[in-house]
């Protein structure tokens, strides 16, 4: 009866993670359509966009936090170091998505950060005892498939001979796997994940205040010393705090909240949705082709999140 009840009160919290993790990239999915309209109309320097997103979400959480529960404020001694080296991870894995975009286009560089999905299942196996079998090898090869599919990435011309940005796609995959990586084992040590987020966040923004300093050695527009680039522009100001309330903390809010349910390799092949997701709102939102490739891809994607769940009915949890 009691292992009954431990697979039963398993399956919950698998659900309940799943459906916070699919909410979550639902709203990352949102996050494109204000990156393209910042850094299209105002010519918004990436990194610029990625320093305020950043100390925005840091604000508005710290301001929350000290007036409605402070103890989020709370951070141990023994994490502190943790914490600082996390936000080091995210702020490496924003920039090194942003000049990916910036050397190989949205296609590429979208299946380049979408290889985490796998090396998230076999670094979670390697450092985290996480299993790899059969099911997750084959729900990662779909979902990598259909982010190429969705992408437009399929199309051998996307693909130009260009060393340094492949590098740099693979190397925003590896740290898009450790961010999800650090996010469990900030769980493992019983850090809340809204205190995680604030804390990775605060790190990310001081990180990136950095690397825009230092951006001379960025591809050009990417970094910038001028960190008041909207100027007096009330509307991009809004937009861009928008970002950092709504998708960015909902998104990565939720997405470090699911994975103190589940598995960093499995919340990270969820997050794979994000790609048909955004394709879908582009499509509604701003009147883009939602083209034959996209559909395949987003079957392949969903089949592989629907072909992860129910073999969590059958396996133990990992």
């Amino acid at each position: 009866m009691s292992s009954t009840l431990q697979k039963a009160s398993q399956l919950t919290g698998f659900n309940r993670g799943y459906l916070i993790c699919i909410i979550a990239t639902v709203l990352w999915s949102s996050t494109a359509v204000f990156i393209r309209y910042l850094t299209v109309n105002y010519q918004m320097p990436p990194l610029v966009l990625a320093f305020w997103r950043d100390l925005f979400l840091t604000l508005v959480l710290g301001v929350v936090f000290a007036i409605m529960n402070p103890i989020r404020l709370v951070l141990k001694t023994q994490d502190r170091k943790f914490m600082l080296f996390y936000g080091f991870v995210l702020a490496i894995f924003n920039s090194t998505w942003t000049v990916s975009v910036a050397l190989n286009g949205a296609a590429v560089s979208t299946v380049l950060a979408y290889s985490s999905a796998a090396f998230t299942a076999i670094l979670g196996w390697w450092l985290l005892g996480e299993s790899l079998g059969a099911v997750k090898i084959v729900a990662v090869t779909l979902s990598f498939l259909g982010c190429i599919f969705v992408s437009g990435a399929y199309d051998p011309s996307t693909w130009q001979l260009n060393p340094v940005g492949i590098i740099t796609g693979l190397a925003s995959g590896i740290f898009f796997a450790s961010y999800s990586l650090m996010g469990k084992a900030a769980s493992d040590r019983s850090i809340n994940p809204w205190t995680t987020l604030l804390y990775a966040f605060a790190g990310a923004a001081v990180f990136i205040f950095l690397f825009n300093l230092f951006g001379r050695i960025l591809p050009s527009g990417v970094a910038s010393t001028d960190f008041f680039w909207l100027g007096g522009n009330i509307v991009g100001w809004l937009v861009l705090f928008t970002l950092a309330i709504g998708p960015t903390i909902g998104g990565y809010g939720l997405y470090t909240v699911s994975l103190t349910y589940l598995p960093a390799s499995v919340a990270n092949i969820i997050a794979t949705l994000e790609p048909v997701m955004t394709a879908a709102l582009a499509y509604v939102l701003l009147a883009e082709r939602f083209t034959l490739p996209q559909i395949l891809g987003s079957v392949l994607i969903i089949s592989s999140v629907i072909i992860l769940r129910f073999s969590q009915d059958r396996l133990p949890a990992p």
